[in-house]
Parts: structure tokens; sequence; C-alpha cells
């Protein structure tokens, strides 16, 4: 046996030795575990429940809080471009861009205090709870420049209420059991959805879960949705048939003598 492999052995042994035993473990519920837009969606409320108990494997018969709870919403990741627009020659025209890779189409992030008091900067940085930290820096762009449009994006999302920080929204009914709620928009994207839960004592995570739902469409707007995508062609064919049509009949219709 190498030197090496007898330092990298006593490494993994004192890395074990050294680290805490988790005594901790939460249980999260939702209230739905599917979303159904119709043409009448104008949103939907969620609600969140969960309590902390003792780890199964933990040496422990009672806990030792406060316990602090972020829950991170997260909608289904694409590709998604910033691009900027400048003013040339009296018309108006797309001249830089930036393409961010698995940026989410939902984020939001509730939590039973201030983020800052309740998570340390080093459990943010490895947990990235900020929405404005979702848009990850694109290497061909440069750092600077992805931070720029990172923003924009980010501030775009927020102000159509796909994207927020939510501090104070979870409630805790005692020392262990909490509850939240949160409304979808009616511009929330159909997909698989996370909710992934985190458990915080003295600003370090202790405990996590993951739970998921699903937004999706049904009836005619799910025919509508399958045939944009399937057959594009035909699918723009017909919007423009329809909106002459529209446009034709409401010019008979209203039409002065």
């Amino acid at each position: 046996m190498t030197w090496s492999r007898v330092v990298l052995m006593a490494g993994l042994a004192l890395t074990a030795f050294c680290a805490p035993v988790r005594a901790e473990t939460v249980v999260s519920e939702l209230s739905t575990e599917s979303v159904e837009i119709t043409s009448s969606f104008s949103g939907e409320r969620l609600s969140f429940f969960g309590s902390i108990g003792p780890d199964a494997d933990a040496d422990v018969s009672s806990l030792n809080g406060p316990y602090h709870v972020i829950i991170v919403v997260i909608g289904p990741t694409t590709d998604r471009v910033a691009r900027e627009k400048t003013h040339n020659f009296g018309v108006w025209l797309n001249t830089e861009e930036v393409r961010f890779a698995h940026f989410p189409t939902y984020y939001q992030v509730l939590t039973s205090g201030r983020l800052n008091d309740i998570a340390s900067p080093s459990t943010q940085a490895v947990e990235n709870f900020d929405p404005a930290g979702q848009a990850r820096p694109n290497a061909e762009a440069g750092w600077w420049k992805s931070a720029l449009f990172g923003r924009e994006l980010t501030r775009l999302m927020t102000e159509q209420g796909l994207f927020g920080l939510n501090e104070g929204a979870v409630k805790f009914l005692s020392p262990t059991v909490y509850t939240s709620r949160l409304t979808l928009p009616a511009a929330a994207p159909p997909g698989r959805y996370l909710a992934r839960t985190y458990v915080l004592k003295d600003g370090v995570t202790v405990a996590r879960n993951t739970e998921g739902f699903t937004v999706r469409k049904i009836g005619f707007e799910r025919f509508l949705a399958i045939q944009a995508r399937q057959q594009p062609l035909l699918y723009g064919l017909v919007s423009v048939l329809l909106g002459l049509l529209t446009g034709w009949l409401g010019g008979v219709l209203f039409k002065r003598n």
C-alpha cells in the first residue's frame, strides 16, 4: 500500500469521525399533486405542511431547536436567452444576447424569517437559495456580461410573478410543526415542479426533503399545446386564417352604413 493511499484513507476516516451526527429529519406534504390548467385558470393556491422529528438513526430522544424552514419551489428548467435591444436609426434591434442553460421557469422561496438571519453566508452559497443566483454564468459571454443579463432576466421573471423571495411566509404552529401557502400565477408554465424543504438550525441545514407536483393543461388548451409542438407549420397557418376570419367577421358585424 502506497503512502498516498494511506494518507487518503486516514483523511476519510478523520472526516467521518469529525462529521456531526444528523439528529433531525423532516416529513413534508403538499395539498395537491396535480394542478390543471383550463381556459378559466386564474391561479392555484398550494399549501405546504411539515413536521420536524428526530432521525431514526440518531441517538436522541428529544429535539433541541429553535429551527427555521425554507421551502424552494422550482418549475421545469429550460435554456433561456436574454437579449438587449438598442435603438439604431429609428429601429429597435437585438444587439447582444446571453444564453442561460437549465434556467428555471419558476422559482419561489418561502422562509420562516429573513434569509440573511436564518441562513449563514456559507449555507446560502452552497444551497443557492437566492432567485438571482439561478442565472448561472456563461463561460462564452464572460462573468460580467452574464451577471448583467442575468440580473435583468431575474427582474423580468419577478415582475411576472414567476420569481420571488417571500420572507416570513412559513409559519410555525408549534416548535416543530410548520405550514405555508403559495399561489401559482395564471402564467405558471406546465411541467414538473419540485418543492424542496430545508430545516436550518444555527444557520446550517440539518434536514431536507423534496416533494413534487405537476402543472398540466387539459381539454382544448392541451390539444392546442400538442399541435403547436408536433405540427408547428399547420398550427401557424390555422392561427393566421382564424385571425383573418375573425377580423373580417368583426368588420362585417360592426360595419357602419
